[in-house]
């Protein structure tokens, strides 16, 4: 049996991994030490007594970011099964001190920060010279010796005749009792210990350029604590790197590595993990592909196949599948049976997935995916103590999300708002902020079942990285709604497009800033006086419009933004007709969108409440008839001009026929006519259902497209295929009917008899009266509608 002798007692293990957790929590009891020193950075060590507060549960993580430039950050993931956790919770408990001893963060952040930069200067440098080899130019990732970069776990399960590093570990170590706890705690990590020298023996430092760095602080920090507390000091690092710290070195050798290093200015919290993120190779760099799978083993106090088959089974019935205890026990069968085959100690994940898909899945993967992302990863998210370190933007978003009920939550999910409730209106605001802020927790997406502006729905999921956008989000304030006040106004005045400003004036709006409010809409006057381009002021008039309508929803004062909108839309009346002039078929159809767009911003300007003049709509309805009468405006313009006026009323039928049979007659050109028939019936503006229920248009473009010439025919044919595949199915078939039956057929007898409806030559008052109490239900009136409402319905 190995015994606890006189010396450092260094634990190598495998991050991450609950057999080393075990086996180092075993090895603790018997050894008590008097101090126990983890591989981590030494800027945390205030911070270890945050880890027996009962609000923290891991999964969590040390964060260290630079001080000036937080988005330079690093992170030290822990779950409970990770074995550095497991020795600090064991010290707390034992009142035994507990200090990190790796390289400083100060270090860490500054090097990545240098290495990023030789790595820049050496693709630079590969670009003139040539080509050359990855080992000569950008090497941050190779050894300083040139080593080859190797997986330790790997060249073990390879030399042991195993392919799969993961199977190899779970055979050797998970699945040996805690890496062979029993009678002798030491012996498995005299056995690595040994692996590991020898591996580092033939493969030097492996490829790991900041290993001989490290180690050498590491040693120091060993000879520190043996000067402190005696001999009795544990030491919980990654395997890698016990024979380098058993390895008889002298201190100035030591300090002579460390000389030189980069600084730079660090803070350090804990902040929540998850167990997706654990999956991630960052600070301990052992991402593994299973968590939720490595939790349960560490957690299950026995038959852990059995139980793990009982998580799986409630899962599946939670999703109403179809699965019974004798289900679990034939799973548990057959993934022991597997095992043995496989020669196996125990059933590893391979052969349970594979008894899951046979026994509870049917050999199907879909219900399996589900298994793997909601319990062999898993979605758990950690929690921190409010007393651990934060910025003060921090602290102010978590007693925002206190004060909304709006808990981050690692599985994405959505949230309904109706922005009429004071709370859901403050979860808009918050939500809205944040994005300012670049803090991506909640993106918007369209709203099901209501198109008011009152409704609100996002997708929500709390990724650990937010706590670094947090973190970098503090230089613009001490509050969520500071900081989004400072970004906006920052943001203003570096904007170069006028569309960019106007989009940014909408988000002010959504997320509620009155204070950057005047600065954005002074910096979008100003752009939008210098800006001469149609496009330009047509793309950012809507954003403007629909900024108005969002204002009254939320109460807000909206008059200088509606000044701003109203110059901006007279601008567009005096300049899109000569911009729409002369030009070509691709910059025609820019421009009809932007007529469209307009023509919607014009409409809602013009709404009671927005304090627009009463005079924009008919000053915009002269605009779309100088659009129509002009032949020098491509045909797709003045076709959807024609159409827009029809719509409004400000047109009637029989112009819009008359109109139509000029552009249609022989003279023009078949292209120029199909052009026009696109931009008066097509673009997805229910130009289908105006052909249906109006024969003369229909009429027309039959007899037009019949008479088009053979030659022109080709020409003008992907336009019309175009215009006509974006009606729905029932449409087409619709007009292909009324077509086939040939003119003077529709509105007639023989048209009403065959079926297709809305084309009887009188009104029928018992079918329109079928649809009044449907009709009413959908208005929200009363059910017993009167007479009134049927004669106004009709």
């Amino acid at each position: 049996m190995t015994t606890f002798t006189a010396g450092p007692l260094l634990l190598g293990v495998r991050h991450h991994g609950p057999g080393s957790a075990r086996a180092v929590r075993a090895a603790l009891e018997a050894a008590t030490p008097e101090v126990v020193l983890i591989e981590g950075p030494p800027e945390a060590d205030e911070l270890i007594p945050l880890a027996a507060e009962k609000d923290m549960r891991p999964p969590v993580a040390l964060l260290a970011h630079v001080v000036d430039e937080p988005g330079r950050s690093a992170f030290w993931p822990l779950a409970e099964f990770s074995p550095e956790w497991v020795a600090i919770r064991w010290a707390l408990e034992h009142g035994v001190p507990a200090r990190f001893i790796d390289l400083p963060a100060t270090h860490t952040l500054a090097w990545g920060n240098e290495e990023e930069k030789r790595t820049a200067e050496g693709e630079q440098g590969q670009e003139e010279k040539g080509e050359k080899g990855e080992e000569e130019v950008g090497a941050s990732d190779r050894s300083v010796d040139a080593g080859v970069r190797i997986d330790p776990l790997a060249v073990l399960a390879e030399t042991a005749g195993h392919d799969d590093p993961e199977r190899w570990w779970e055979d050797v170590v998970e699945h040996r009792g805690g890496a062979g706890i029993g009678a002798d705690p030491f012996a498995p990590f005299t056995a690595l210990e040994e692996a590991m020298g020898a591996l580092r023996e033939a493969y030097g430092v492996g490829g790991h350029d900041r290993d001989l760095v490290r180690e050498a602080h590491m040693r120091l920090q060993m000879r520190a604590a043996q000067r402190e507390f005696g001999d009795e000091v544990a030491v919980v690092c990654g395997a890698w790197h016990v024979p380098a710290l058993r390895q008889k070195t002298t201190v100035a050798a030591d300090r002579a590595l460390l000389k030189g290093l980069p600084k730079a200015k660090a803070d350090m919290t804990w902040v929540p993990w998850t167990h997706r993120r654990l999956s991630r190779v960052s600070g301990y760099g052992a991402g593994i592909d299973s968590p939720g799978w490595y939790g349960h083993l560490f957690a299950a106090p026995d038959r852990p196949v059995e139980r793990w088959m009982t998580k799986v089974a409630r899962l599946l019935r939670d999703e109403d599948r179809m699965v019974s205890s004798a289900h679990v026990i034939e799973a548990v069968r057959l993934a022991d049976t597997l095992a043995a085959m496989r020669g196996r100690p125990l059933p590893g994940l391979t052969e349970t997935t594979d008894a899951v898909r046979a026994v509870m899945c049917e050999g199907s993967d879909v219900p399996l995916g589900l298994v793997h992302d909601r319990l062999v990863v898993g979605d758990v998210l950690g929690e921190v103590p409010q007393s651990a370190p934060a910025v003060p933007l921090q602290r102010d978003l978590a007693r925002a999300q206190k004060r909304l009920r709006l808990k981050p939550e690692p599985m994405e999910r959505e949230l309904e708002l109706d922005l009429r409730g004071e709370t859901d209106a403050g979860r808009s605001r918050l939500l809205h902020r944040l994005r300012l802020l670049g803090i991506a927790w909640g993106e918007p997406t369209a709203s099901r079942g209501s198109t008011g502006t009152f409704r609100e729905t996002w997708r929500l999921r709390w990724e650990p990285e937010l706590s670094v956008r947090v973190a970098e989000a503090g230089v613009w304030g001490t509050t969520v709604l500071s900081a989004a006040t400072g970004k906006a106004e920052a943001d203003a005045v570096a904007a170069h497009a006028l569309a960019d400003v106007t989009a940014l004036a909408e988000r002010c709006l959504l997320a509620e800033l009155p204070d950057a409010l005047p600065v954005v809409m002074r910096v979008l006057a100003d752009r939008a006086a210098l800006d001469a381009d149609v496009g330009h002021l047509a793309q950012a008039l809507p954003a403007l419009v629909r900024s108005l309508r969002y204002g009254d929803v939320r109460g807000t004062d909206t008059r200088a933004l509606t000044d701003v909108a109203v110059g901006l839309a007279e601008r567009i009346f005096v300049g899109l007709p000569p911009a729409c002039a002369a030009i070509d078929a691709e910059a025609a159809e820019h421009m009809r969108r932007h007529v469209d767009a307009v023509h919607g911003a014009v409409g809602l300007l013009g709404e009671p409440g927005t304090a627009a003049p009463g005079g924009i709509r008919e000053r915009w309805h002269s605009v779309l008839r100088v659009l129509a009468g002009r032949d020098t405006v491509p045909g797709v313009i003045r076709g959807r001009a024609v159409r827009l006026l029809l719509d409004d009323g400000e047109l009637g039928q029989d112009e819009a026929a008359r109109l139509m049979g000029l552009v249609l007659s022989p003279g023009t050109e078949p292209g120029d006519a199909a052009a026009w028939i696109e931009g008066f019936v097509g673009g997805g503006s229910g130009g289908g259902m105006l052909l249906v229920h109006d024969e003369r248009l229909l009429g027309l473009v039959d007899a037009w497209l019949t008479g088009v010439p053979a030659e022109a025919f080709t020409d003008v044919l992907p336009l019309l295929r175009r215009t006509f595949s974006a009606y729905e199915a029932g449409v087409r078939r619709t007009l292909g009917e009324l077509v086939r039956r040939g003119p003077g057929a529709r509105g007639s007898a023989e048209a009403a008899a065959s079926g297709i409806p809305g084309f009887a030559p009188d009104l029928d008052p018992g079918r329109a009266d079928a649809v009044l109490p449907v009709l009413s239900l959908l208005l929200g009136l009363d059910e017993a509608y009167d007479d009134d409402f049927a004669g106004v319905v009709r």
